[in-house]
């Protein structure tokens, strides 16, 4: 369990992008608009493959475990329930950015730490 723990914080800690590229990625404010960005398409950084599908569902893999969960869009915030490999991340709604190829997720409603995605 430790070196799983070890091997998830280097990996998401290696992926963290300086916020100065938040400049070029604009909020997305509605599900409409947030749907419109990913449906059809993966969410994808090195060892991780995300599909959100309009229905709610997210599926995928992180590294070599499965990821599932759900999510909805609540006043203005896109709200995760993730599980990663049987451990419960729980849940967290996040400020969505986007520029149409990359998408970051912010945690915590945009106080949190961040997590880049291209759309794929």
């Amino acid at each position: 369990m430790f070196n799983r723990i070890a091997l998830t914080v280097a990996v998401l800690g290696s992926f963290m992008l300086p916020q100065a590229a938040a400049a070029e990625l604009k909020r997305i404010e509605s599900k409409t608009e947030f749907v419109q960005l990913v449906q059809g398409k993966t969410l994808a950084r090195p060892l991780v493959r995300l599909n959100v599908s309009p229905n709610g569902s997210i599926t995928g893999r992180g590294a070599t475990w499965d990821v599932t969960g759900s999510w909805t869009w609540q006043n203005g915030f896109f709200c995760r329930d993730l599980n990663w490999g049987g451990d419960d991340l729980g849940y967290n709604c996040q400020t969505v950015l986007a520029n149409g190829s990359e998408m970051r997720f912010v945690a915590d409603q945009g106080a949190g730490d961040s997590a880049d995605f291209r759309l794929r």
